[in-house]
This record gives C-alpha cells, sequence and structure tokens, in this order.
C-alpha cells in the first residue's frame, strides 16, 4: 500500500474517532453557548478508564462500554453539582471547565504514572478487509462503522423523537424554549452527560490507535473545537463533516508538512470563519 493510501485509511479512521469527541461537545457547546473545556479530558479519562478495566479482567468491548458509561456519569455528577450552579456565567464556566481540565491531567499522572500505555488490538480485528480494492485494516474499519452508526442513532435521536425536538428547540432558540416550557436545565443534563460518555467511549476505542498518554486530552482538546467551529455550532452533520476533513488535514499536513501541521488545519477554518461565520452546516444565532 502506497502512502497516500495508508494516509486516506488512517485519516478516515481518526474521521470517525473525531466525531466521537465532537459530537456531543457540538451539542453541548449549542446548548450552553460556551465551549467545555473539559471535554478532551473526558476523552483521556475515559481511556484510562478503559485499561483499568481491561486489567480487572474485562474484556475491550465490556471495558470501552463501561468506560463510556462511567464518563456519562461523571458528565451528569459535573453538570448538575457545578456547571447549574454557573447559569448565566459563560467566564465562570470556562474557568470551572479549565480548572477542571487540569485537575483531570493531575489525578490521570498521578494514577496511571507518565508512560505511554499501548492498547492490544481485540482479537479478530487484527487483520486487514479489502475495501473497493483497497486493503483496509480491520480494527480501524470497525472504528468508522462504530462512529458511523453512531450518528445514525444520534440523527435518529434528534430528527425523530420528543426528546431530539426539544434539544434541537433548545439548540436554536433557548429563550423560546424556556417560554414554552422546555426545561433547557434538564436538557443540558442529558446532552452533558451523553457526550461526557460518547468522549469516553472514544478515547478508549482510539487507545489501539493512537495509544494512551498524559496530554491525550490537550492534543484531541483543539481538534474538536476546529471541528465545532468548522461544521457549526450544534449541528451534527456538521460534526459529522468536520470530523473526516479535520482528520484528513490533520494526517496529511503531519505526513507531508509536518512544521505547518497546525497551519493547515487552521487556515480553512479562518476562511469559513470570514465567508461563513455560523459554519459549514450550521444556523445563525437567533
Amino acid at each position: 500500500m502506497n502512502l497516500w493510501l495508508i494516509l486516506a485509511v488512517n485519516s478516515i479512521a481518526l474521521g470517525g474517532l473525531l466525531f466521537l469527541l465532537a459530537s456531543g461537545f457540538s451539542l453541548i457547546f449549542g446548548l450552553m453557548r460556551i465551549p467545555n473545556l473539559m471535554h478532551g479530558s473526558f476523552f483521556m479519562l475515559g481511556a484510562y478508564l478503559g485499561v483499568s478495566f481491561l486489567r480487572l479482567g474485562a474484556g475491550f468491548w465490556p471495558a470501552a462500554i463501561l468506560a463510556g458509561l462511567a464518563l456519562a456519569g461523571t458528565g451528569a455528577v459535573i453538570e448538575r453539582l457545578l456547571l447549574r450552579r454557573l447559569t448565566g456565567k459563560p467566564q465562570a464556566q470556562v474557568l470551572l471547565t479549565l480548572g477542571m481540565a487540569l485537575i483531570v491531567a493531575d489525578l490521570c499522572l498521578m494514577l496511571w504514572g507518565g508512560d505511554p500505555i499501548e492498547v492490544q488490538t481485540p482479537a479478530g480485528l487484527t487483520g486487514v478487509v479489502p475495501v473497493f480494492s483497497v486493503v483496509f485494516p480491520t480494527y480501524r474499519l470497525v472504528v468508522v462503522v462504530i462512529a458511523v452508526a453512531i450518528a445514525v442513532a444520534l440523527w435518529l435521536m434528534l430528527e425523530r423523537t420528543r426528546l431530539g425536538a426539544m434539544i434541537r428547540a433548545g439548540v436554536d432558540d433557548p429563550q423560546m424554549a424556556r417560554v414554552i416550557g422546555i426545561r433547557v436545565s434538564r436538557l443540558f443534563s442529558i446532552v452533558f452527560s451523553l457526550g461526557a460518555g460518547l468522549a469516553g467511549l472514544g478515547g478508549f476505542i482510539g487507545g489501539p490507535i493512537l495509544s494512551v498518554y498524559p496530554g491525550l486530552d490537550q492534543d484531541m482538546l483543539p481538534l474538536a473545537l476546529i471541528i465545532v467551529i468548522l461544521g457549526g455550532t450544534g449541528s451534527l452533520a456538521g460534526a459529522l463533516v468536520g470530523s473526516f476533513v479535520i482528520g484528513f488535514l490533520y494526517n496529511f499536513g503531519q505526513a507531508l508538512f509536518p512544521d505547518l501541521a497546525y497551519v493547515i488545519l487552521f487556515v480553512p477554518l479562518l476562511a469559513v470563519l470570514v465567508i461563513r461565520p455560523q459554519g459549514l452546516l450550521g444556523k445563525l444565532a437567533p
């Protein structure tokens, strides 16, 4: 397989992982109107917790599910006990999430050490699968399939359920949603918990590809921020498109222009902000 195909395959797999990180983040950003600066910490903490579940004897997929559930519960507690008390104070919320991110980073360093942890690819998924004459590593293909399945499930929830209609109303116009009786604070709790759980799930699933190491949160958070701004605040479709766009830009930039990797990421972002400030698939704020 030549370099271009390898980079393309890796970019698709990275795009799937980034969607697990960015989908919940996009909805949280859409409801809360501020960036959750500890979202990368959810990704890293999920990876470390999944490793611990593996060491306790759980299988790979049970460990992934447990890591996602643990982070969903953690997100619910943080939102209910801390963030809800700061409703209407965006600067305080930003500072709180930043402080929590630093605390989580230090806790992970204290509990799991500073050495990178390699996560083995689950048994049965170590080979390759031919896809349209391209040899695709089996595990990376599974990651993409999981990301697409979650995207479909989230879309069905948002577009075909009462809960989804309320979430969309809260994203589009939170003040009007409150007027008609929608409890936006409860919606935020649900979305925050869901976003944290997806990030934790993605963190562990990404272990065989990215490994688990201190600073993983700082590497992933800027990518999530770029995806949300690029795709559009509160837009699930925008998060999906943005994740794969950034996956390709990041991988090809790192390989071909390592000294300009972040420049390659931010130049398209600046262009989108100038031409279409609401993002590729976002809506203008009311």
